[in-house]
């Protein structure tokens, strides 16, 4: 089983915490959480990755096509290749599951060592 069907079994089953160190997993490469979280707010996307964060507001969403120019396409393929899915999909997974995964694990506003 892949990481992305991890990632897949741990959103239909309730369990985001799951989905959390999955995602966290597959970022290890590209500084975890906080060196993605990095790159979108480097991009412009602050907001999104504070309302993520945050104990008190809703999640922003973030477009497949947000998430492709904040992380460009050698962390994209990297990635690809640890969720074991085309590279054209890989965006679109991301913009889906990390405000949830990224809200999660950070349930009282910070990140961990993920």
């Amino acid at each position: 089983m892949g990481l992305l069907d991890n990632l897949e079994s741990a959103l239909l089953t309730g369990q985001p915490g799951q989905s959390s160190s999955v995602l966290a997993e597959a970022f290890q490469g590209i500084g975890g959480y906080q060196g993605v979280l990095g790159m979108l707010q480097k991009s412009g996307l602050g907001d999104r990755v504070e309302s993520w964060l945050s104990t008190n507001a809703s999640n922003l969403p973030i477009t497949a096509d947000e998430v492709r120019s904040a992380l460009g396409d050698q962390h994209l393929q990297q990635l690809a290749t640890r969720f074991g899915i085309p590279l054209d999909q890989v965006a679109g997974v991301l913009a889906q599951h990390l405000p949830a995964a990224v809200d999660h694990a950070s349930p009282d506003g910070r990140l961990g060592t993920s």
